[in-house]
């Protein structure tokens, strides 16, 4: 444990962001295993898929990921859907 105050604070302020970004991390991964388990049942669709793309925006918004790897999960998901359906 840190014995400098601005050391101290740094140490909780980080447990607190780590918290909330494993929350949003955790809330995200699970839209998109819901997902992914309705694809493979071929009872997807254009809502879900809605539904999730817009869990990963939102995380990405927060910064728990990059912008770059949420438009790279959503393309993803969305060609899955796609090869799924045809």
């Amino acid at each position: 444990m840190p014995n400098i105050k601005s050391a101290i604070k740094r140490v909780k302020v980080t447990e607190k962001k780590n918290l909330r970004n494993r929350m949003i991390r955790s809330a995200m991964k699970t839209n998109v295993k819901k997902y992914e388990t309705a694809v493979e049942a071929g009872s997807a669709d254009a809502a879900l898929l809605s539904a999730t793309a817009s869990a990963i925006d939102k995380a990405a918004a927060k910064g728990v990921i990059s912008k770059n790897a949420a438009n790279r999960k959503k393309s993803r998901m969305a060609k899955r859907l796609a090869k799924a359906e045809a």
